[in-house]
């Protein structure tokens, strides 16, 4: 007999909000969770590590289902993915990771936040996107707060170098979302995703190796905290987060979702100072919330995004 419909199962706004809390928490918490595991793992072979194993899992699960009779992978994806895993993850991800040897990891958090300045600003230079006056505002008030930001040490500001490369990150993984649009990739969002990874990771190991990452590193120096900091990265951040994400994709107002954007820094800035003490200046403070404040500005003027298929997430 057909099983009445159950009672205890959780309606959909719980749902949501549960997946929405997966990314508010997780998503927000990468940033400690990376600045644990450089602290004795070589940084862009753990980034690789972490998404050549959480790619490979991703694309095991995923490649083999849905409709694959018309959603090629051949030579085209591979390279329309290729490149976005350069964007995102060699040069986003990548210089993340580099940055937090140099900056607290909530302040690269609200570094990334830029991305939404970033592609404002690239939307108008290159395709010459017409700005809706609050964006206009917004990007003025963004630039304004990363300007606040970023000062002389000695007077509350950060490591220029260290939040250069994280900005230079954020417009990297910017362009390389914009790219994501209209680029010839899987039309199943976690396959693209996986494909991502894998050339994104496989892009950061010969980084790595380059650097010299491998003579370098001794595996009797790996801390059980780097090494715990990294399966969480793998396991939370790069597969239950993201799957969260993809979910509410489809499930959710995209104005509801895109409200990862300025929740995850607040997140990131709160972890840090209560689990490793990072400073929180005044100056910072302000900066913070002008560059949040910004991002809010500019994510309620536009128009709704690609659809979910095209979207890509601004996460650790």
């Amino acid at each position: 007999m057909p099983a009445a419909p159950s009672t205890s199962a959780p309606s959909r706004p719980a749902l949501i909000w549960a997946a929405l809390g997966v990314v508010y928490v997780v998503w927000g918490s990468t940033y400690l969770a990376i600045r644990v595991a450089i602290q004795t793992l070589p940084p862009f072979l753990m980034a690789a590590t972490r998404f050549l194993v959480a790619g490979t899992v991703l694309f095991a699960l995923t490649a083999p289902r849905g409709e694959r009779g018309h959603d090629r992978l051949g030579p085209a994806q591979w390279r329309a993915t290729t490149i976005i895993g350069a964007a995102l993850l060699l040069g986003g991800n990548g210089g993340v990771v580099w940055a937090e040897e140099r900056i607290p990891s909530g302040v690269a958090a609200l570094l990334i936040a830029t991305l939404a300045l970033w592609m404002t600003l690239l939307d108008r230079l290159l395709f010459g996107q017409r700005l809706p006056r609050r964006a206009v505002v917004g990007l003025g008030l963004g630039l304004g707060g990363l300007a606040l930001l970023v000062g002389r040490i000695d007077e509350g500001g950060v490591d220029p170098l260290g939040a250069a490369v994280c900005a230079l990150a954020s417009l990297s993984w910017a362009a390389g979302s914009l790219y994501a649009r209209t680029a010839p990739v899987p039309h199943r969002p976690l396959v693209a995703t996986s494909m991502q990874m894998l050339a994104g990771g496989a892009l950061l190991a010969i980084v790595g190796v380059g650097a010299g990452e491998l003579r370098t590193a001794h595996l009797a120096s790996f801390s059980t905290a780097s090494l715990v900091a990294l399966g969480y990265l793998i396991v939370f951040g790069s597969l239950i987060a993201f799957s969260a994400y993809v979910w509410l994709l489809r499930h959710a107002p995209t104005s509801l979702v895109a409200t990862y954007a300025y929740v995850n820094p607040v997140v990131a800035v709160l972890l840090g100072r209560a689990l490793l003490d990072e400073p929180v200046t005044p100056r910072m403070a302000v900066a913070g919330a002008t560059i949040v404040g910004a991002v809010a500005l500019i994510a309620g003027s536009h128009l709704p995004p690609p659809p979910a298929e095209d979207a890509e997430p601004q996460a650790a």
